[in-house]
């Protein structure tokens, strides 16, 4: 009697859970914002679709168990269910008003943020009591072929890998040929051959017949200059832009291989590594990003090694750390600060969590603490000597400061009249003030930080700051909606602005007075066909994810949450430089920006994998 009344409620809660629901994601508020009428304007799918929804919300609260939840976790329900209320405002409006404008909006918000948060809980619940589960089975083929194939892999896993990749990505490579130089990369190549550019009106040059600086990384210049070059030895630009891209491409298939490689030696698990390398195979943003030559795909390779330094360095603790293991670490920790400016503080804010985690390793701790301070000292040394003895200027300030540049072009452009004479000036000073608020993009600061004043002193900076500051108090709230309507894209996984080094021709960039031969090949259509995939891709059901920035974010919070709250808390050092990539994409200037998305989207199938055996409750490391 009892356990037939409880089956009846959790039927009646799951009926209604189900209908909360769906009304929670088919409420139209910014119809409601507009001020519709019709009753049928109040919701965003018809009747039909709303059935399919709650019929389908139903089975899902009907087959999952509450169970208990860690607190932690009901955080990050919360969290998610505030990005998803937040995220839907800006990308509608560009302002937090769809949740804060009046009551009824503000009410129909909570009734919402309530239902997804039931809904999370109930998906960490599932999750929950999949990780209590055994591990399937090992993989049972009986196709003679198939054997042949997994019996090879297991001899040479990073071969096998390795090989496949490059094979799928051979035909990339050939569309594309020599590689696709978008408008950065470009720049780059005009300052290696000392061409003027945009960049040196950024900064104070040190010697007027000088126009390269450190605004891109120098070492990443220099590598696609020194190609050309090689190509000139051979009597052609593209063929010396190609070998660039077969270097670039065997570095990041190499390091996609070696998460495979890993993951198979240390958790034997077959399937979870065939699963990895059909994505590198399959989905379009690596070979695409591989015939990039944007910086992001060398530095996301090498930021890929060193999370695998991280984690064969916290699983191997109390071993004895070879020379030859030291070294490498070494020269990958420098390169990840080299190839693009924020690596350093990848480095700096994830590498003491591994020192403190071998702390009482005396003699392993001094050998990865020297590592540390060389590779730390390197990286100064080649910034505060090197390039100023070759009168490369480093790159402005400005770059940093994207943040609060933004929230001030903001106030300028909504409290324009509460402006003192005093502060118009301060800011006139480092932005300039008359055009200010006409250049602010709510999701791009590059109009307003680009009209910086590359001569401001530091106390006209200083002076700058402290308006900054008294503004700040006067109206905290348009402080806040600037940075989230700049941000919001990284937590919101239902906006998209989905990009592709593609088959447009960049070729204009590089080519005016004949400074480098650089031009595609014949197959036009091939490069269509390859582009319209890569397009379409992040909006393929289920799939597309891979590629959605909010949704990464999502995983990783995920991941980090599920180690933090269980037994193997050592493994949130390997989650450290993915989560600071994150937090510098929210200093970024750009929002839902991908190229600085690419270390931890690269890198998270490998980390859902992993972390997902590691969770285990059968797992013995």
């Amino acid at each position: 009697m009892l356990k037939t009344k409880g089956k009846t409620m959790q039927r009646i809660l799951s009926i209604f859970l189900a209908i909360a629901t769906t009304l929670a994601i088919s409420i139209n508020k910014q119809g409601i914002y507009e001020g519709v009428k019709k009753v049928e304007d109040v919701l965003q799918f018809n009747v039909l679709i709303m059935a399919i929804l709650a019929l389908g919300f139903f089975i899902f609260y009907q087959k999952t168990k509450q169970e208990k939840i860690h607190p932690l976790k009901k955080v990050l329900a919360i969290l998610f269910a505030l990005c998803l209320l937040i995220g839907e405002s800006y990308a509608k409006i560009g302002a937090w008003d769809l949740v804060f404008e009046n009551i009824p909006l503000f009410l129909l918000s909570v009734f919402q943020g309530i239902c997804y948060y039931f809904l999370f809980i109930r998906i960490f619940s599932l999750i929950d009591q999949a990780l209590k589960k055994k591990s399937s089975a090992p993989i049972k083929i009986k196709n003679k072929y198939l054997n042949t194939f997994i019996t090879l892999f297991k001899k040479h896993p990073f071969l096998v890998s390795l090989g496949l990749m490059l094979l799928f990505w051979f035909i990339y490579m050939i569309a594309f040929y020599p590689l696709v130089l978008s408008n950065d990369p470009s720049f780059q190549i005009k300052q290696f051959f000392n061409v003027k550019t945009k960049y040196i009106d950024y900064v104070v040059p040190l010697n007027p017949n000088v126009n390269l600086t450190a605004h891109h990384p120098v070492l990443h210049t220099l590598l696609l200059g020194g190609f050309i070059k090689l190509g000139r030895l051979f009597g052609s630009d593209n063929f010396g832009l190609f070998l660039y891209a077969i270097c670039q491409t065997l570095i990041l298939a190499s390091a996609l291989a070696c998460t495979i490689t890993y993951l198979y030696k240390r958790k034997g698990r077959l399937r979870a590594c065939f699963i990895l390398l059909a994505i590198y195979c399959l989905v379009p943003t690596f070979p695409f990003y591989a015939m990039a030559a944007v910086k992001d795909t060398l530095y996301t390779s090498f930021v890929i090694f060193y999370v695998l330094f991280l984690l064969y360095l916290t699983e191997e603790k109390n071993k004895k750390i070879s020379w030859p293991l030291l070294l490498l670490l070494l020269l990958n920790m420098i390169l990840v600060m080299q190839l693009r400016n924020n690596g350093v503080y990848v480095i700096l804010l994830s590498f003491p969590f591994l020192l403190l985690y071998r702390r009482r390793e005396v003699k392993q701790i001094l050998l990865l603490g020297a590592v540390f301070v060389v590779a730390l000292g390197s990286n100064s040394l080649y910034n505060n000597v090197i390039l100023p003895y070759f009168k490369i200027p480093a790159g402005s300030i400005r770059e940093v400061l994207s943040v609060p540049f933004q929230q001030t072009a903001r106030y300028v452009k909504e409290h324009k009249d509460e402006v003192t004479e005093e502060e118009k000036e301060a800011i006139d000073t480092v932005l300039g003030y008359d055009d200010l608020a006409e250049r602010y993009d709510p999701e791009l600061a590059d109009d307003v930080k680009n009209n910086y004043n590359r001569y401001t002193t530091k106390e006209e900076l200083k002076e700058y700051f402290q308006v900054w500051f008294a503004q700040f108090l006067k109206h905290p709230d348009t402080y806040v909606q600037a940075t989230l309507n700049n941000t919001y894209g990284y937590f919101y996984p239902n906006t998209h602005n989905w990009y592709l080094y593609d088959g447009e021709d960049y070729s204009k960039l590089i080519t005016e007075d004949n400074l480098v031969d650089y031009h595609y090949n014949s197959l036009g259509g091939l490069r269509i066909a390859l582009s319209a995939y890569g397009e379409a891709f992040p909006f393929i059901p289920i799939l597309g994810l891979i590629s959605n920035i909010g949704f990464q974010t999502w995983l990783l919070l995920l991941c980090t949450v599920y180690v933090i709250t269980s037994k193997k808390k050592r493994y949130f050092i390997i989650l450290m430089p993915l989560l600071v990539s994150l937090l510098i994409c929210f200093v970024s200037p750009a929002n839902t920006y991908f190229r600085y998305t690419m270390p931890y989207i690269f890198m998270m199938p490998f980390i859902l994998c992993y972390t997902t055996k590691v969770l285990k409750k059968d797992d013995e490391t």
